[in-house]
């Protein structure tokens, strides 16, 4: 899963995951540890990333987090040009008003595209998968000229795989560009969309975290049976969007929501993050095939009940344990002084309208913290996760 800048909390989770397994059994202690690699949104560019540097084995889990590390909002996006914006919000406003109209955008995202062509080495992909290191790597977009959200799917050769459809939810054999990343990392609103080639038509592609109702799927279609899916969901906001109102004899305890809030909450809904309802679901469907196949070996023997072409999927989700948006409050201040003014303009640097700006927030301060959180959840579980990894 992914949702721009929180998609850090991603790379230092994988970074205290490669020092646990460094630390584990000898089989683990270099190779790389995953050979399907599934990402949307900006978790794309993580994916991407990781495949980028597969044939490097855990090295490839510390440089993602360096990739982060050397991130600014400058090599990100920027605001549109506008004479006058340095010294007055409205021109500002004005600027990022014009930028929609004409790109449908608020943002210009020309910066990141120079950033992925020269931090991702994406021919060391097809190494990667030739060589063995590899089995697939897989980005998700959703496109705004049909509605269907769409996976992009590389292997060795573009072979040996069936790709699927499924209502709402198609696949097709691609080799991974950066026009892809652009096109999954497409926040709606943000930044605009971008231009792919599907079924032999060009079609316009927006954020894959948009319609995506299955985040597991794709794994599964391309042979996973063990899935360690790293979310940037968080856990319920509690009162951060709640601010004492004025005392008076109507005073309802609280005020009405900004054009932050508001925009905030949106956007956590197109970032809605289905991971652990995904979760929940295989393990049902896990439960049913044991019991399914317990029924089979008491009364029609054991080799039948092997002879099933169905197996569980075990998954081990990881999600933050505390609220980004908190932690995003702590850190607008790093954000470039006209995007600042937009955001406060909006009030989206207080309570919960800080949900917004923790999409935007390419910041060193912000990204060590989300990295430094991701660490510790993962750390939480090391036992479990050197389980996981053992078997």
């Amino acid at each position: 899963m992914g949702g721009g800048a929180r998609s850090a909390y991603q790379a230092g989770a994988l970074q205290a995951l490669a020092q646990i397994l460094k630390a584990g059994p000898p089989s683990s202690a270099s190779n790389f540890p995953f050979k399907v690699l599934v990402g949307t949104s900006a978790g794309a560019l993580n994916a991407t990333y990781l495949a980028s540097r597969a044939v490097d084995g855990l090295a490839a889990l510390q440089g993602l987090g360096d990739f982060w590390h050397g991130l600014h909002s400058h090599l990100v996006y920027h605001l549109p040009n506008t004479p006058m914006a340095k010294f007055s919000r409205w021109a500002t406003a004005l600027g990022v008003t014009l930028s929609a109209r004409r790109y449908g955008a608020a943002l210009d995202s020309m910066p990141l595209v120079d950033t992925l062509h020269r931090r991702i080495a994406l021919n060391n992909i097809d190494l990667a998968l030739k060589q063995g290191h590899l089995t697939a790597l897989a980005v998700t977009a959703s496109s705004y000229t049909t509605g269907v959200h769409w996976t992009f799917c590389q292997t060795a050769e573009l072979q040996d795989l069936q790709t699927w459809s499924r209502p709402g939810r198609r696949a097709e054999l691609q080799d991974i560009t950066i026009e892809h990343l652009m096109a999954s990392s497409a926040i709606p609103f943000l930044f605009p969309a971008t231009p792919l080639w599907v079924d032999g038509n060009m079609e316009y592609f927006g954020d894959g975290s948009m319609r995506q109702s299955s985040p597991l799927s794709p794994a599964v279609h391309l042979g996973a049976n063990h899935i360690l899916a790293i979310g940037v969901g968080q856990p319920q906001r509690g009162q951060m969007g709640q601010t004492q109102a004025s005392s008076n004899a109507h005073s309802t305890g609280r005020t009405r929501p900004s054009l932050g809030n508001i925009a905030g909450h949106a956007m956590a809904s197109v970032f809605n993050d289905t991971l652990l309802a995904d979760v929940e679901q295989v393990q049902r469907v896990n439960q049913s095939i044991r019991q399914l196949k317990q029924h089979l070996a008491e009364h029609h023997g054991s080799e039948l009940a092997q002879s099933l072409p169905f197996h569980e999927v075990q998954v081990l989700a990881i999600q933050p344990s505390e609220s980004l948006d908190a932690l995003a409050q702590a850190h607008v201040h790093e954000l470039p002084p006209p995007v600042h003014r937009v955001l406060d303009g909006l009030g989206a640097l207080k309570g919960s309208g800080a949900s917004l700006s923790s999409y935007l927030l390419f910041e060193p301060g912000f990204v060590r913290a989300l990295m430094a959180l991701g660490a510790k959840d993962v750390n939480q579980r090391k036992d479990e996760l050197l389980a996981f990894f053992a078997d």
